[in-house]
């Protein structure tokens, strides 16, 4: 009886534990359910840190050190490392003078900003203090540019001149040797571009493999190496940024050796401004039969791999074809067609959809246009990597150019003319960061975005802010674009690239000195903008708070290598305050008066990388009066996604075809190089 009662309590136990782990993982993936599309669906949405929510803080005040990692940061360097104290503490005084500023409201479409005072016998070592000495610099050659194109009134001699030369006719058919290719830089220009039916001949031969141990293919363990043979052969088109890579038109990259997939590969792209669209691969399969053709031709044609099955057919099924009078189709297979050392002929034609390689007299594959690039963008062919170049030859190639003097691409119409200022304050102001030679972006912002009825009618006002060209014929046109468009706010400094914090404080002073706004956004001129979707996302927050929304980064950590590499002297902390990403974000009023106030006052901290600036004057501001920080990926940082507030990395063409489908679909709608 003992035993049975035993039995049954036993069993009991373990049928309500069973019941209790079935309920914990029932939890569980209840839990798991609602998470993944808050992760995918919210997370493209907003995430707003209010001040009862901000860990650590009992004040309200913020404290990004609190906040939980983000799994997807890089866990490279992780290891606890005793920082220097960031310099954000430290005050500007060089030399026993502090730096002067002048803080006064702009009138007219030239700011009165300047930075002068003595920075003594600063090294690169000064960290911060480099910053300062060079915008010194860059303000005492900017005013003496400025006075230049002021005495430039009405003398258009230089650039009518250039614009003569540049509407020269060119060529019908270029031809280069391999070594006068090799000795203009292995670029042959194409002045004029390409049109339709036009076509570049290289003979080439690709060089032995060789050995390879610094790659990103494989992770290769000390003294291990691979082989690599491969080259790259671009139509590239003319630089749209200073200090930026070429865009590359059509990126057409033959691997014979060292590809991951360890087959022969041939890999084709696009990049603006940097940033890669979707690659396409040939791996020596045919493309399907339901995929889109280029002119009636595949994408990638078919060729031998070293795991093709060639069996032969048995002789039952022979027969048996043979009697039902069934014919075999012949299936034509060709080798991969480049091989080391041997030379080779190929084929780049510009077709009604796409263009198109063939080497050797065989259709090898066809990449489509991609939105955004035009075939006279394509202004010179590039050849670099394992290859010997023997010859190239251009035929079919346009004779009149398609002008790219700057004052073409402005259409000088009353239309695109910005409204003039309301007397009272404004709901947003809009800053919009652009270069002197720029002409192009900022034509397509004004006949895209900046058509928006609210902009239109004066409630969102928006300007752009460009600093001085090393060019004078571009800082003349400059001068004219702005007195006829009303639209540009000149600030004379000499552009660079560790300069442009300083625009942002001209925008939040114009934000809150000239147009009173509310709210003041920051954005680049490759940058579109639903305005609505925009104003509708900071409305959320009660009108007397304080804010920061945008593409929000928490515990990104500074690059010490490469292009755009941070000392430890300039940032020697080993991550960056929390900052909203520099392409679209948004301050309140209190943040931007901040700003500029503080400015004037010469306590502002200036860092060379604009956005991260902003995070740290936000953080500080934080200090004393909460900010509700509100985390968007609509603002959209590498490109475009659904139900942008703001796309990044827009070519001219493609601002227009998005406001075009957005006034005819009445929905955004990204216009994405394919």
């Amino acid at each position: 009886m003992k035993k049975s009662t035993k039995a049954k309590f036993d069993f009991f136990l373990r049928q309500r534990l069973a019941q209790i782990l079935i309920f914990l993982g029932f939890m569980y993936i209840v839990m798991v359910s609602f998470e993944v599309p808050f992760v995918f669906k919210a997370g493209f949405g907003s995430v707003v840190y209010q001040e009862h929510n901000f860990l650590g803080s009992k004040n309200g005040n913020f404290n990004s050190k609190h906040i939980a990692r983000n799994p997807l940061d890089s866990e490279e360097n992780l290891e606890e490392k005793e920082a220097p104290i960031r310099p954000l503490d430290v005050t500007y005084m060089l030399n026993n003078q502090t730096q002067e500023y002048t803080y006064r409201k702009i009138i007219g479409y030239v700011s009165n900003i300047s930075f002068d005072g003595d920075v003594g016998n600063r090294s690169e070592k000064d960290g911060f203090f480099g910053i300062l000495g060079s915008a010194k610099e860059a303000f005492d050659v900017g005013r003496k540019v400025w006075k230049e194109v002021e005495l430039y009134k009405g003398n258009d001699g230089v650039v009518e001149k250039k614009i003569r030369s540049e509407d020269a006719v060119c060529a019908h058919s270029l031809s280069m040797t391999g070594d006068e290719f090799v000795k203009r830089g292995k670029v042959m220009e194409l002045p004029c571009g390409l049109a339709l039916g036009s076509h570049i001949t290289v003979v080439g031969k690709p060089k032995k493999a060789h050995p390879e141990r610094e790659t990103k293919i494989s992770l290769l363990k000390e003294g291990q190496f691979i082989m690599v043979s491969q080259f790259m052969m671009e139509l590239q088109g003319l630089k749209t940024v200073d200090g930026e890579d070429p865009p590359r038109i059509l990126h057409f990259n033959p691997r014979l050796k060292g590809d991951w997939s360890a087959k022969p590969v041939i890999e084709q792209n696009t990049c603006y401004r940097m940033q890669w669209g979707t690659s396409q691969r040939c791996e020596g399969w045919l493309s399907r039969a339901d995929e889109e053709t280029v002119d009636g031709l595949a994408k990638c044609e078919k060729w031998i791999r070293d795991d093709d099955k060639h069996s032969e057919e048995p002789k039952s099924s022979w027969w048996l074809n043979r009697l039902i009078g069934r014919t075999k189709k012949v299936d034509m297979d060709w080798p991969f067609p480049f091989e080391e050392e041997k030379l080779f002929i190929l084929t780049l034609s510009a077709g009604l959809e796409g263009y198109h390689i063939n080497v050797d007299g065989r259709h090898v594959t066809s990449f489509p246009y991609r939105i955004g690039y035009a075939l006279e963008d394509a202004t010179g062919l590039f050849v670099n990597g394992d290859i010997d170049v023997h010859s190239i030859f251009a035929a079919s190639l346009p004779a009149a150019h398609p002008s790219y003097a700057p004052q073409r691409h402005l259409e000088k119409s009353p239309r695109w003319k910005a409204p003039p200022l309301l007397d009272g304050p404004v709901d947003l102001f809009i800053g919009v960061l652009s270069a002197g030679n720029h002409f192009a972006e900022r034509m397509a912002v004004r006949r895209s975005w900046m058509q928006n009825r609210l902009i239109r009618s004066s409630n969102v006002v928006a300007r752009f802010f460009v600093a001085m060209h090393a060019r004078k014929e571009v800082n003349a046109e400059l001068k004219k674009e702005a007195e006829y468009f009303g639209d540009i706010v000149i600030v004379p400094y000499m552009d660079k690239y560790d300069l442009v914090v300083l625009k942002t404080v001209v925008i939040c002073e114009y934000g809150v000195q000239t147009v009173r706004a509310r709210n003041i956004m920051k954005c680049d001129d490759d940058t579109f903008v639903r305005v609505e979707a925009v104003i509708k996302e900071a409305n959320k927050i009660p009108g007397n708070r304080s804010l920061y929304i945008g593409n929000i980064n928490y515990y990104h950590r500074p690059l010490r290598n490469g292009k755009w590499a941070v000392t430890y002297e300039e940032w020697p902390e080993e991550v960056y305050p929390a900052y909203a990403n520099g392409p679209g974000y948004i301050i309140s009023a209190d943040i931007a008066k901040f700003v500029a106030s503080e400015f004037e006052k010469h306590k502002l901290r200036l860092f060379k990388m604009e956005d991260v600036s902003m995070g740290m004057w936000v953080e500080k501001f934080n200090n004393v009066t909460p900010v509700i920080y509100v985390h968007s990926l609509k603002f959209c940082q590498f490109g475009c996604i659904e139900d942008y507030y703001t796309a990044h990395y827009q070519s001219p063409r493609q601002m227009l075809c998005m406001w075009q489908k957005l006034k005819e679909l009445g929905r955004p709608q990204c216009c994405n190089m394919r």
